[in-house]
């Protein structure tokens, strides 16, 4: 049986590209001994999230696979909780605390649309500032803990996405280091889980996992806990880089193949 298993997956339910019970199928040919699934939360500026009823009808879908695979697979039923997301009542496996957006002047900003789209929102609405930027993007990621219930904190860099070798900011730049830093600190505080996320580079947007580095080592040097991840949106990617990214773990023992406390 492979060791891996993966907790942030998307569907059709969202903005992935591929059934449950497809993804399902392709954790059991890898031998995975689980497989969490994390819709979007809705958000109504969000195209990409699930609305009400999509959600209703993906919390019936999981529940029903695990049934179904029972004795096979390990299956979860998680949801990406997007910071500005209005949090249900639905019980959850467990939840990935997650910031897409940022918020001025009561309207709300994408940080990972699109290049383009991350571009024009700090030439317009932060003045070319991207530190700026970056500072209230870390000022709602350290709450994001507190404010989702989050056991996972997913993508910790998120604002990195369009940023390889620093083509649009330096991120040794003090004041980049001073927020990501100050975040982290604030989230090791709480019994949380950093995933290591492979997704952008299976999206050709990065050569390696969020977060950076330096981070990372940060995380790790606190003795608080990691997970692997694909961001996963399509099956074919399910485990993309996990062998790579394991590499990147400092201290092996505080890299979690299994998430705690879970059902």
């Amino acid at each position: 049986m492979n060791r891996y298993s993966n907790y942030h997956t998307h569907t059709h339910f969202c903005d992935g590209a591929d059934s449950p019970e497809a993804i399902v199928r392709e954790a059991l040919r890898l031998g995975c001994p689980e497989i969490g699934f994390s819709g979007h939360s809705y958000l109504p500026e969000d195209t990409g999230s699930m609305s009400p009823e999509n959600t209703a009808a993906y919390r019936r879908e999981i529940l029903h696979l695990r049934e179904k695979y029972a004795g096979q697979i390990k299956v979860l039923l998680g949801i990406e909780q997007d910071y500005y997301s209005e949090l249900t009542q639905d019980p959850w496996d467990y939840r990935i605390g997650s910031v897409h957006y940022v918020q001025r002047d009561g309207k709300k900003y994408a940080v990972d649309e699109s290049r383009d789209s991350f571009i024009h929102t700090v030439q317009t609405v932060y003045d070319g500032d991207y530190y700026s930027f970056a500072e209230d993007y870390y000022t709602l990621v350290a709450d994001v803990f507190l404010h989702t219930g989050c056991l996972i904190i997913g993508h910790f860099d998120l604002i990195t996405k369009y940023n390889e070798d620093d083509a649009l900011f330096d991120s040794s730049h003090p004041r980049y280091r001073r927020a990501a830093g100050d975040a982290l600190d604030e989230l090791a505080k709480y019994d949380t889980v950093l995933e290591i996320n492979t997704g952008a580079i299976a999206r050709g947007y990065r050569k390696k996992p969020y977060p950076e580095l330096w981070l990372l080592n940060r995380w790790l040097e606190k003795g608080k806990p990691v997970v692997l991840s694909s961001d996963c949106h399509d099956k074919r990617c399910l485990l993309h880089g996990f062998e790579e990214a394991e590499s990147f773990v400092s201290r092996p023992e505080l890299l979690l193949f299994r998430l705690p406390n879970l059902k």
